[in-house]
């Protein structure tokens, strides 16, 4: 006579617990990987790490007498054919004093193209005293081909600064943008101007 078949073995409830932790760890790690680049631009935002600057809707109405000179660098990526450059190498500064600064961009490309400019202060512990109330950073700009365009930056350093024992002695800040292509930009951009050539009939 053949031997009775053993019925499968149900499995254990500590491998049902296993299983369930190593669920919910892999869809926690999942959902935190969404969510890591907003954290980490709050915290920049909130701490002025790595240079981020701060933003403001006005300037605090308070001017001390402490001038801070202010540098600009203006950076295209290889892959945008634009030119970038700041209207002012420098400005003088009064902590506290709303200043607006331009920055100027050609497309130097045969199509329209799309860029997006990221930013940052140096020293880098500033960045939490830099204020900009009006900015043309992370917006998408379309330039034509051939066309100029001009961007206004309108900012403020907070007089607070002048109370961090750590920048006592500070007495430049530089502001850096740098263009990059847009590569999902939020409508196509335009097509290549067609070349005309006359009938030489």
């Amino acid at each position: 006579m053949s031997e009775p078949v053993a019925a499968p073995r149900r499995p254990h409830k500590a491998h049902l617990k296993v299983a369930l932790y190593c669920t919910l760890f892999f869809s926690t790690m999942f959902g935190a990987a969404f969510a890591a680049v907003p954290l980490y631009d709050w915290f920049c935002r909130v701490t002025g790490f790595g240079g981020t600057t701060q933003v403001a809707t006005a300037a605090p109405g308070v001017i001390l007498d402490r001038v801070v000179t202010v540098r600009f660098d203006a950076n295209v990526s290889r892959e945008l054919v634009w030119e970038f450059r700041q209207r002012q190498a420098t400005v003088q500064v009064r902590l506290g004093e709303p200043t607006i600064v331009h920055f100027v961009a050609t497309n130097r490309g045969a199509a329209e193209t799309v860029g997006t400019a990221s930013f940052n202060v140096t020293p880098q512990n500033t960045g939490i005293y830099f204020n900009k109330t009006e900015c043309f950073c992370f917006t998408e700009q379309f330039i034509k081909p051939g066309e100029t365009v001009e961007f206004p930056v309108a900012f403020f350093i907070d007089p607070d600064l002048d109370r961090d024992h750590a920048l006592k002695t500070l007495d430049t800040i530089t502001l850096s943008y740098t263009f990059f292509p847009t590569r999902n930009p939020s409508r196509a951009p335009a097509p290549a101007p067609v070349a005309r050539v006359a009938d030489e009939r």
